[in-house]
């Protein structure tokens, strides 16, 4: 698949993903309007509160993701930093890409990632611990990894996902919340309402987070492998990259800025899950990212072709 074929797959694949949610949003909606109006009532409310929230994923989604991840601004009178930004600066150029906006995240073990809606509208991530840990082509290999991401569009598939996804999480908190006050009045009235609550905390409780887990999970580790590829491709240097892996596989300690929400935007696993070191459909399915171990060897059998 080459890139052309592979962006045209992402932003597919991020309509499908739009159209999944606001299914179950109208899904949710029409739950009530079985109990409370018998007219489309709730159903209208959720599909415009499914626009809104898919608005906002597009527009600002990448604003909270850098939020949850403590990201800030580069420090210009921090040398290493500022060799971060000229990194950047050149494989921006490589890529041929604009310039994304950078950040630092406060965090001693050694990952990164990129989001964003468009290769204009793209921002990359780096923890402290990476600029500590890697050398200056090593950070260009990360740096080319996630300009990859940004030119593929895989930034604005994982964002939509990603904000999405953690608004399915706030329904289930709310339904579970409101479903144990109304089991607290025990009333005659209250028991169809409890009712239509129980089977909404089922859905979005136990069935959407599941499925919009392995959703994102099946999509990260395929595309892993791809900006593995192109990475190697912008830099020459595929030993770089894999160099780097292997550093970042060293690590003991998880990335504490990851979340389950954000978990597969890292360019390896902030939680450090053993399933990521598995083969077959289960890890497929369930891992955010595929074996570090596969990528580096692929990788070393691309440096035969350089």
């Amino acid at each position: 698949m080459n890139i052309y074929e592979q962006i045209a797959k992402n932003r597919r694949f991020t309509w499908l993903v739009v159209a999944l949610f606001v299914s179950l949003f109208a899904f949710i909606g029409y739950l009530f309007d079985m109990y409370y109006t018998g007219i489309p009532f709730f159903s209208l409310i959720a599909l415009g509160a499914a626009g809104f929230s898919g608005f906002m994923s597009f527009q600002y989604g990448d604003r909270m993701i850098l939020a949850s991840s403590r990201a800030v601004p580069l420090d210009p009178e921090d040398l290493q930093q500022r060799q971060w930004q000229n990194v950047i600066e050149e494989m921006s150029i490589a890529s041929g890409l604009p310039v994304p906006k950078t950040y630092i995240i406060d965090d001693q073990d050694p990952n990164a990632f990129a989001t964003g809606r468009d290769p204009a509208n793209s921002s990359i991530a780096v923890t402290k611990g990476l600029l500590d840990k890697l050398n200056r082509e090593e950070q260009q290999a990360v740096a080319a990894h996630e300009m990859s991401h940004i030119r593929n569009y895989d930034i604005r598939l994982m964002l939509i996902i990603s904000v999405l996804v953690g608004a399915i999480a706030l329904i289930a908190d709310w339904s579970s919340r409101s479903l144990f006050r109304s089991r607290r009045r025990d009333s005659r009235s209250g028991g169809s309402a409890a009712f239509i609550l129980l089977a909404i905390w089922l859905v979005t409780a136990v069935l959407a987070p599941v499925i919009s887990h392995i959703l994102a999970m099946f999509v990260s580790r395929r595309r892993e492998y791809l900006a593995d590829a192109s990475g190697a491709e912008i830099t020459r240097n595929p030993l770089a990259l894999a160099s780097a892996l292997e550093k970042i596989d060293m690590a003991a300690t998880p990335t504490s800025s990851g979340n389950q929400g954000n978990a597969h935007l890292w360019i390896s696993d902030p939680k450090g899950s053993s399933m990521g070191l598995r083969q077959g459909r289960i890890a497929d399915l369930f891992a955010t990212h595929p074996p570090i171990a596969g990528r580096i060897a692929a990788l070393k059998e691309m440096a035969y072709r350089y």
